[in-house]
């Protein structure tokens, strides 16, 4: 009799625990991802396979013209080319260590008429004036290993803040992620101040980077800010966990939000800001496949995923630039990306606004 009663009861107990595994089940899956809708690029330059580029930035010439900038690592220099046509201007820099030179450089930013570029064998950035590519100096070579990404924010008229991402590795082939203990210098930050000549001083204002299991920012390259909302967004590329974009307060304190989970199939690359006012807009990521790259949006303040996008043929990317003032090619802005290190490539934003469903207060 006890065997009898005590049988239906263990049924009924295991029927209870595999019900209530299944109904909580859903929790722990990430939401499948919509597909992505397709927008055709605008132009995509023809193939320079020696070049390796890796970043982009734009800039209005006096003459009407805009550049695009591009770092290309393996010829340590900066290709330019018409942004509006993808057809290449010219060169800037030569490999070495003297100013107006390079060693593998990366990140690119413009702020004004300045850019600047982080070369990662350099250890350092490098400041110049446009059009004319004056150095007007460098900064970082005492702290900066392996500097990747910037982003620039402006103080005032003569100050800038400058976040440098810095992916120093371990082991013989520069593979290991270090300690959790030394994560903590992930991002380093500079205040720079331009004298009557132009010439830049940098002070360091330390380095940040969260040190737990779960949110450390493990290998780093992209970044970017909303000035606005005081906010970074950094892309912690470790596939080997979760690759990710985590976002940041602008005094290095980690908020402890990040992008939906799964969001991101390969490496979370190239992140530009794509605001629409003063509160509304998107921030655009690179889901770096190797078929066709998937080009993921977020909302502005919340992070929810807000659609995505691949092109007919660009793939690979690495760095994206976003610019939203008109062009006579591109007069409601263009998404600039890499295609495979070998060519740069454009989206028109309005492609993107009407394909995506997307805020049209953002045209």
């Amino acid at each position: 009799m006890r065997m009898s009663y005590f049988r239906p009861l263990a049924a009924l107990a295991l029927l209870f625990v595999i019900t209530a595994c299944a109904a909580q089940a859903p929790r722990d899956r990430a939401a499948p991802r919509p597909v992505p809708k397709l927008v055709t690029e605008a132009y995509v330059s023809p193939e320079a396979p020696n070049e390796e580029f890796d970043s982009l930035a734009t800039w209005r010439h006096p003459d009407g013209t805009t550049w695009l900038i591009a770092t290309a690592k393996s010829s340590h220099r900066l290709v330019i080319f018409d942004a509006d046509t993808g057809t290449r201007l010219r060169e800037i820099g030569s490999k070495g260590p003297e100013p107006g030179q390079f060693i593998r450089p990366n990140g690119i930013a413009v702020l004004g008429d300045r850019l600047f570029v982080a070369e990662r064998d350099n250890h350092r950035v490098q400041g110049f004036s446009l059009p004319e590519f004056r150095p007007l100096g460098s900064f970082g070579q005492a702290e900066l290993r392996s500097p990747y990404g910037l982003w620039l924010n402006p103080v005032d008229k003569d100050t800038i803040d400058v976040y440098v991402t810095d992916n120093f590795m371990e082991g013989p082939r520069y593979e290991v992620v270090p300690p959790l203990e030394q994560l903590d210098q992930r991002v380093r930050r500079y205040r720079l101040r331009f004298d009557t000549t132009g010439a830049l001083a940098a002070k360091t204002l330390g380095s940040f980077g969260d040190t737990g299991e779960a949110t450390a920012l493990r290998i780093v390259e992209s970044l970017a800010g909303d000035a606005r909302r005081r906010t970074l967004l950094i892309a912690d590329e470790d596939t080997r966990r979760e690759s990710t974009l985590r976002e940041y307060r602008q005094n290095g304190r980690s908020t402890g939000r990040s992008v939906p989970r799964s969001s991101f199939e390969a490496e979370a690359e190239g992140v530009a800001l794509w605001a629409c006012g003063r509160e509304r807009g998107y921030w655009i990521a690179v889901d770096q496949l190797q078929t066709l790259t998937v080009f993921r949006l977020f909302d502005r303040a919340s992070l929810a995923a807000r659609g995505s996008f691949t092109g007919a043929t660009v793939a690979a990317t690495d760095g994206i630039s976003l610019r939203t003032a008109p062009s006579h090619r591109f007069p409601k802005g263009a998404l600039f990306a890499v295609h495979r290190d070998k060519s740069v490539a454009a989206f028109d934003l309005r492609d993107i606004v009407a394909m995506l469903k997307l805020d049209r207060s953002c045209l």
